[in-house]
C-alpha cells in the first residue's frame, strides 16, 4: 500500500487526511496553475535555482513535472484547504486560465498569508478589476502584455532603422555640416548638438566639418558655466556662416522658423526634436525625427549612439547628461523610463566633478537683482502672480524668478515678465493641475508673438517691432502690458478684483 505522501490524489475536499504535506516552512516561490504561462514562468525562475512548488489540479500535468525534476501537487485552486501542509509562500504566482479558479486562490491566499506578494492572472478585462480589489499586488493580463511588448519591440527597430539612416546619410557627406539650436540654447539643445556632430564625424571618418550655430543669448549662469568647463565650441548665426554650410541640422527644434531666427522657407536637412511639430507641419528634411513622447532631445541622441555602438567621449557623456536631467528639471518633468534608461547608460560615461561644478555655478549681481524685484513687484490675484521686472539683459533670470515665485503659498501659477533691447519677454511656472500652461500661452500671446511650453513651464516673447512708435522701454512696457495680459486673464478666467500681498 502506497503511503499517503506518495498518493497522487487531488480530491482534497473529500480527503482532508490525505493532502500532502512537505518539510518546509517557507518557500521563495509558488505557482498555482501550470499551463502554458506558468510553465514558462516556471522555467524563468529555475534559472534562479530558487526553492519553487508548483499546484496544479490536472493530474496528468503535475505527474508529468514531477519528472522534470519539479516539485509538484495536485490541488483545486477553488479549494479552501488549497494552502493546507503547503509552506508559507514569498511570492505566490496564480496563473491558471480560470478567472473564478485565480479569484478563489487570491482570496485564500491573502485571508492566510497578506504579507505574501501574489501575482495573478487576469483572462479578461473584467477581472483586472476583480484581482486587484481581492488584493493582487500585480495583475497581469497576458494580452496587454503582449500587445505592449509588440510596440515595445516596433518602436525599438523604428528607432534602430532611424539611426541607421542617419548614419548612412551622414557617411554619405562631405563639406560642412551646421547644427542650428533653438534660439538661447539650454543644454538640451546644445548637447544634442554635440552628439549629432560626434556622429557625424564618426560616420564621415571626418569629411564632415561640423560648427554648432546659436542666436540669442546664453544668459544662465548654469548654461554658461555648462559651455565654459565642457570647452564647447559655438558660434553666432550669421547669413554669412549660414552661406558657408553644405547641409543644415536643426536640434531640440521642429523646424525653420519655430523657435529659431531662421528664414521659414530655408531648406534643411535633418530635424531631430522632442517636442510636437505643431507650428510647423508642412517642415522638408532629408531626415526628420520628432519624438513628443520623449522628455529630451539629449535622449534621443543618446539612444543614437547606443543603438550605433559609438564610444561617448567624457564631454559628451557629461553633457548629454546634465541635458536629459536639465529639460526633465532632475527627472520630475515629463520624464518616462526611456529618459531613465539613457541617463543610467551616460551616468558612469560622465565626469561628475564637472557635473557639479556645472550645477553649483555663481550668481550674477543682475540676476539677484532680477529676482529681488520680482519678488517686490508682485502682484497676486486668485492664486496667480504676476511680477514686473522691468528692464532685462539676462532674460534667463526670468525663469529662475519665476521657478522661486511658484513656491509662495498660496500661488499656483507665477508669471514673470520684462522688457529687453529687442522683446517682451515672459516666463511663467503652474502646479495647477487644471491648466496646461504652455497651451494657455500660446492662446494668449501666440499670434503676436512665440510662445508656447509644457504644462508646468512655459514662455512667451513678443517684439518690440509691433510697438515701434513708443522710445522709452521703461514706458512702454507700462503702456501696453496691462492689455497684453488681459489676453491670459480672460482665457484662465481670472476676475477682475485684484488682491494683493
Amino acid at each position: 500500500m502506497e503511503s499517503l505522501n506518495n498518493m497522487r490524489s487531488y480530491t482534497i475536499v473529500r480527503m482532508p487526511e490525505a493532502v500532502q504535506n512537505v518539510s518546509k516552512e517557507r518557500v521563495k516561490y509558488v505557482i498555482f496553475g501550470c499551463g502554458s504561462t506558468g510553465y514558462n514562468v516556471a522555467e524563468e525562475l529555475e534559472q534562479e535555482d530558487e526553492d519553487l512548488i508548483i499546484v496544479d489540479k490536472d493530474e496528468k500535468r503535475v505527474e508529468d513535472l514531477r519528472d522534470q525534476k519539479y516539485e509538484a501537487f495536485v490541488r483545486d485552486l477553488r479549494d479552501p484547504d488549497l494552502m493546507e501542509g503547503l509552506p508559507v509562500p514569498e511570492v505566490a504566482f496564480i496563473l491558471a486560465n480560470d478567472r473564478d479558479a485565480n479569484l478563489a486562490a487570491l482570496k485564500t491566499i491573502k485571508n492566510r498569508y497578506p504579507a505574501t506578494y501574489v501575482i495573478a492572472r487576469a483572462t479578461d478585462p473584467v477581472s483586472v478589476d476583480l484581482l486587484q480589489q481581492e488584493g493582487a499586488d500585480i495583475v497581469l493580463y497576458p494580452q496587454e502584455v503582449v500587445a505592449r511588448t509588440a510596440i515595445h519591440h516596433i518602436r525599438q527597430l523604428h528607432s534602430s532603422r532611424l539611426a541607421l539612416r542617419l548614419y548612412d546619410m551622414l557617411a554619405s557627406w562631405e563639406g560642412t555640416l551646421c547644427i542650428v539650436t533653438h534660439l538661447n540654447p539650454d543644454p538640451d539643445s546644445i548637447s544634442s548638438a554635440m552628439a549629432l556632430s560626434m556622429i557625424a564625424r564618426h560616420a564621415s571618418h571626418n569629411k564632415l566639418e561640423c560648427r554648432i550655430l546659436y542666436e540669442g543669448d546664453i544668459g544662465h549662469q548654469e548654461n554658461r558655466a555648462f559651455i565654459n568647463l565642457l570647452e564647447i565650441k559655438m558660434e553666432r548665426l550669421t547669413p554669412q556662416n549660414l552661406e558657408e554650410c553644405n547641409y543644415i541640422a536643426l536640434v531640440d527644434s521642429s523646424g525653420p522658423g519655430v523657435n529659431n531666427e531662421l528664414p521659414k522657407t530655408t531648406r534643411v536637412n535633418i530635424i531631430i526634436d522632442h517636442h510636437k511639430n505643431g507650428e510647423h507641419p508642412s517642415a522638408v528634411a532629408d531626415f526628420i525625427d520628432i519624438r513628443p513622447g520623449v522628455g529630451a532631445t539629449a535622449s534621443i541622441m543618446t539612444q543614437y549612439l547606443m543603438e550605433l555602438d559609438i564610444p561617448v567621449s567624457k564631454s559628451v557623456a557629461t553633457a548629454l547628461l546634465y541635458g536629459i536631467r536639465a529639460d526633465t528639471r532632475d527627472f520630475k518633468r515629463n520624464v518616462t523610463p526611456q529618459d531613465l534608461n539613457y541617463a543610467a547608460f551616460l551616468l558612469p560615461l560622465t565626469d561628475s566633478d564637472l557635473l557639479d561644478k556645472i550645477t553649483s555655478p555663481s550668481i550674477s549681481l543682475e540676476t539677484v537683482e532680477i529676482i529681488g524685484n520680482a519678488i517686490r513687484n508682485r502682484r497676486i490675484k486668485s492664486g496667480y502672480l504676476f511680477s514686473n521686472v522691468g528692464y532685462i539683459r539676462n532674460r534667463d533670470a526670468l525663469p529662475q524668478a519665476a521657478d522661486i515665485l511658484i513656491h509662495l503659498e498660496g500661488v499656483n501659477t507665477a508669471l514673470v515678465y520684462g522688457i529687453s533691447d529687442q522683446n517682451i519677454v515672459m516666463s511663467a511656472r503652474n502646479k495647477d493641475i487644471r491648466l496646461h500652461l504652455g497651451n494657455v500661452m500660446a492662446e494668449a500671446f501666440g499670434q503676436i508673438g512665440e510662445a508656447g511650453g509644457h504644462a508646468t513651464m512655459a514662455a512667451a516673447m513678443i517684439p518690440l517691432s509691433y510697438f515701434s512708435m513708443v522710445k522709452e522701454k521703461e514706458n512702454l512696457l507700462d503702456l501696453i502690458i496691462d492689455p497684453i495680459l488681459k489676453r491670459f486673464s480672460n482665457i484662465v478666467g481670472l476676475d477682475n478684483d485684484e488682491g494683493k500681498q
